[in-house]
Formats: C-alpha cells, structure tokens, sequence
C-alpha cells in the first residue's frame, strides 16, 4: 500500500473509524463502546429551548433580514425530508415484497449508474463531493432497511505502517458503506475473505493490489473468482489530482454488474524471461488494452524466478468469463467494477 492515502472525495473528513457500529476481528472488549450518531447529543428537558413550539423547533428569531431566507430553507429540509421518509417506505415494501432475496441488496453497477446520473445534472455551488456522501449515507440506509447488511476490512498485517493502511481502507468503507453499516476489522485480507465466504459479512473490502508488493500481501493470488469477486473500487469519486489508482477493491459473492465504463481484473501468467512490454503488447492485441500491470515482488532464488509469474491486468471494459480472448492469454476473470469518477 502507498505511504500517502488516496484522494478520497466520497471518504469521511478523517480516517478514524472508531466511531459506530465497528469492531475488531480481536474480540468483543473493543465492542464495549458503540455509539450511535443519535446517541451523541442528549438534551435533557432542562436544557430545550423555552418558549412556543414553533420557537423551539425551528430555533431563536432571527433579524428581520434573515427571516425570510431562513424560513425558505426550513421548508426545503421538511420537503427534502419527506422524500426521504417517502424513499424509505419504497424501500420497505421492496424488501416486503422478497424481489431481491436471491441477489441481495448490494448492486454496485446500479449503485454507481445512480451516483453518475446525479453528478451529470448537478449544477450550482454545492461540492459534488457532498451530494455523493449524501447519497451513500441514503443507499446505506437502504442496505440496512432490507438486511443485515456487514462489511469485513482487511487491514495490512502488523507494524505501524500496516495499521497506518488499514486505517485508510476502513475510512473508504466507512465512507461507501456508511456511518451505521457494522465494520468489522480483520489483521489480514484471508481472514477478511473468510469472513465474507462464510456469511458472516455482505462484503469484503481489502486494500486495492500494488506492483511489488510482498507475496504474503498479494490476495488476489491466491483468490477463487468462482467464489468471490471484485465488484467495485473505492473511492467512487476522486479528485483529478489525486491517485489515479483504486485504495480498496470490494469483493463478494455475486458477480459484478456492467455499467455504462467498467474497468475488469483479470489475472494471467507471466511466463519465464517475459517482459511487461510483452505482456502490454499481447493485451493490446486481443483487444484487452491494460492500462497497468501488477506483479508480486521478485523470488530472490534463481528458480523461483525461472518458473511463471502470476500477473494482475486492469484492461478496460467488461470482460466475462468465458470471454474466448482469455484462454490464449492463460488468464481468467477475478472480476470488475464501475470506473471511478473524477472531478476538478
């Protein structure tokens, strides 16, 4: 994992995840203390604010000025406010109605078809970044109002570095998932996947792969793609200057979803004395342009470095299994995801 964290426009402010509904893979003693967004500001009859019950809920007077625009945007939040209780009640009866008990109600491409269609018609001075956490924090509600939905985080192993990047990968997951989603952390990306294969979380979220990395930090490796896939890549929404490159993958058990731009992992073999040019060249004339390579660090022993490599490929586009270009290339799906959008 890189030493700097990715730009993450749709991540929360800062990457402490200690708040709600997380735990440790360690035990229960760090689930001692959950606390909920609803929990944190207890106002005791005492401390409400005197006066009539329009002066208390909609606060003190304002200037003669101001009263006008405060009023209008008081109306705004109760109309936004219906809607979402109207959102929520939609939700209840889809999940009422059994419709998604076999798919789940996770739908990465949909998920990120809804987030592209409200980027393309905002307008005015409001952060696209803030009408996306927005939207993820409704989705998550979504998630929560049709089952118990978990996600499980690998972190990087031990040593201060390791605990630095996982706390990176658990800030994107708290910020795509949500502040009221349970996040569990797990020391290492195998216990996150077993986690996941067992039901005991909806998703996985593990730091996205990095060229060079260590073998025993490479999961992707070692993945079964008829199990568990790659479905999405987190953050959604980056800055143009920011990291080019996925911070986290999000793996689960139902296939990936093909929007309207996908960007597909496939993993291959690298064999003996090839060259990456090679391998970018053989790509490239399938019809799979990889726009990078990834490879675990070199064996320092001769013939380990003698024997094939295995290689991940991001090309562009939706490539399913079965896909009659991969068996020439000696590579198979290990899924793909909706390409991230980026803004000034």
């Amino acid at each position: 994992m890189p030493d700097q964290p990715p730009t993450a426009l749709a991540a929360p402010l800062s990457p402490n995840v200690s708040g709600p509904a997380v735990t440790t893979a360690q035990g229960p003693a760090a689930n001692a203390a959950q606390v909920s967004p609803a929990n944190a500001a207890q106002v005791s009859p005492a401390n409400a604010v005197q006066g009539s019950p329009a002066t208390a809920e909609r606060g003190p007077a304002a200037p003669a000025d101001l009263a006008p625009l405060r009023a209008e945007i008081d109306a705004l939040d109760d109309a936004m406010h219906d809607l979402l209780m109207r959102r929520a009640a939609v939700v209840s009866r889809l999940a009422a109605s059994g419709a998604k008990r076999d798919t789940g109600s996770f739908r990465p491409g949909r998920e990120a078809a809804i987030m592209r269609r409200l980027l393309a018609r905002h307008r005015g001075p409001l952060p696209p970044s803030a009408v996306l956490r927005v939207w993820r924090e409704v989705i998550a509600s979504s998630h929560a109002q049709q089952g118990n939905f978990a996600v499980a985080v690998a972190g990087g192993g031990d040593g201060a570095a390791a605990a630095a990047n996982a706390a990176v990968t658990a800030a994107l997951a708290r910020g795509h998932f949500g502040l009221d989603t349970p996040l569990r952390l797990h020391p290492f990306a195998a216990r996150a996947l077993a986690a996941l294969a067992a039901g005991e979380a909806s998703v996985a979220v593990l730091p996205a792969p990095e060229d060079g990395e260590p073998a025993e930090h490479a999961w992707w490796t070692g993945l079964d793609p008829s199990r568990l896939r790659v479905v999405a890549a987190l953050p959604f929404l980056r800055a143009s200057e920011g990291r080019a490159a996925p911070g986290a993958l999000v793996l689960s058990p139902l296939p990936p979803e093909p929007t309207a731009r996908d960007r597909t992992l496939l993993r291959l073999q690298q064999p003996a004395g090839a060259s990456r040019d090679s391998l970018f060249r053989a790509l490239d004339a399938a019809g799979l342009p990889a726009s990078r390579l990834i490879a675990v660090a070199e064996e320092p022993r001769a013939e380990e470095r003698a024997a094939p490599r295995r290689v991940l490929a991001e090309v562009a586009g939706f490539v399913v299994p079965g896909d009659p270009r991969l068996p020439p290339l000696r590579a198979e799906v290990l899924g793909a995801f909706a390409e991230p959008e980026t803004v000034a």
